[in-house]
């Protein structure tokens, strides 16, 4: 069996995090994202996996390789021009010689692929399409299934008096390798609006497989957040993270100095420095390598690595890059995202900017 991973998204709605890291790879505590799929293909018996890249591809190769350290083999293929969803599968077509599972590569849950995959083989599907249920149906594009879970219709953003059900495309498909002749090659083409229909009007046994467990879409700021505040909080176990009693969890390498202060759930990261009279706060995630001088508070916001805080400063509900630097005194509220090596001066404030 086979996989691919659509990674070549550039991330603009979590710019500018993205704007030097594919959001493919941007950390999940300290593991890059994708590592988290792949860590699910394998658990599932899936070996040969396919990262299907457009955007700064290089990165993503330096940190997987051929998937050695992985105990995977990884294969890349890369998109001479924007290929859509099902146009990337197809591109990678020749690396694909049997059933294959594909993955956006922005989505993050704890689904069972194995009960999937058995459920796909227990139908008969040539296709099955994981489903996850939301809570408001009009914000989205619906997938309706009859009462043996076969696809009947595809509804997007459906107005009220069109709601028939609640279950989204989860990102998740199982393809049997016949399938692959509705693809046009060297095309522009998506699932959602080309491949799925066409099923459908081929009568081809498509089914939907529903996931009623932790499901989330990584690529906005607050959701990226959240996935980082369910983990601390224990809603998304997290392979690595062992807090201790009082839900923090502090690396052996990370120096945290009398006078400190640590609620949690916190994670503070190997080689980290927290000072005396800093007060680190629930949901702070503090990446390898950063500072967080005397006086300074970090909460619910997520640090990479090298960032420092300076002394007296307060960063609450943010997003920092890497090697950012907060001044002494400065406050950075809720809702900022500040990428790579940026620089807050002394006894600065900065919140959102605001659409008039």
């Amino acid at each position: 069996m086979n996989a691919v991973i659509l990674a070549g998204g550039k991330g603009t709605r979590l710019r500018p995090l993205t704007l030097h890291t594919p959001k493919p790879i941007v950390p999940i505590l300290t593991r890059p994202f994708l590592s988290l799929q792949i860590e699910l293909l394998k658990k599932t018996g899936i070996e040969e996996i396919v990262l299907s890249l457009s955007y700064q591809p290089r990165r993503i190769e330096e940190i997987f390789g051929d998937g050695s350290e992985l105990g995977v083999r990884i294969h890349y293929t890369m998109e001479p021009e924007p290929l859509g969803t099902a146009g990337a599968v197809k591109n990678a077509e020749a690396l694909l010689s049997n059933r294959t599972v594909v993955f956006n590569g922005d989505v993050l849950s704890d689904l069972d692929l194995t009960s999937v995959l058995r459920f796909h083989e227990e139908k008969g599907a040539k296709a099955t399409i994981v489903l996850t249920p939301v809570a408001n149906p009009s914000a989205y594009g619906l997938v309706e299934t009859d009462d043996l879970g076969r696809v009947r219709r595809f509804l997007e953003k459906p107005s009220y008096d069109e709601i028939t059900c609640d279950t989204i495309n989860a990102g998740v498909y199982i393809l049997e390798p016949e399938l692959m002749k509705y693809i046009p090659k060297s095309s522009n083409y998506s699932f959602e609006r080309g491949f799925f229909p066409h099923l459908l009007q081929e009568a081809v046994p498509f089914y939907a497989y529903v996931h009623r467990g932790y499901w989330i879409d990584i690529g906005t700021p607050e959701k990226y957040l959240k996935v980082h505040r369910d983990i601390l909080s224990g809603v998304l176990p997290f392979q690595g993270f062992h807090p201790n009693a009082g839900g923090t969890y502090v690396d052996p390498e990370a120096t945290v100095e009398a006078g400190a202060r640590l609620t949690g759930p916190a994670y503070i990261g190997a080689g980290s420095v927290v000072k005396s009279r800093a007060v680190v706060e629930p949901y702070a995630v503090v990446g390898p390598n950063c500072r967080i001088e005397e006086g300074a508070t970090v909460s619910d916001s997520v640090l990479w690595s090298n960032v420092r805080i300076g002394e007296e400063a307060r960063v609450d509900g943010a997003l920092l890059g890497r090697s950012a630097h907060i001044g002494h005194h400065s406050v950075v509220g809720r809702g900022v995202v500040l990428g790579d090596k940026s620089v807050i001066t002394d006894y600065s404030r900065i919140s959102p900017s605001r659409q008039d």
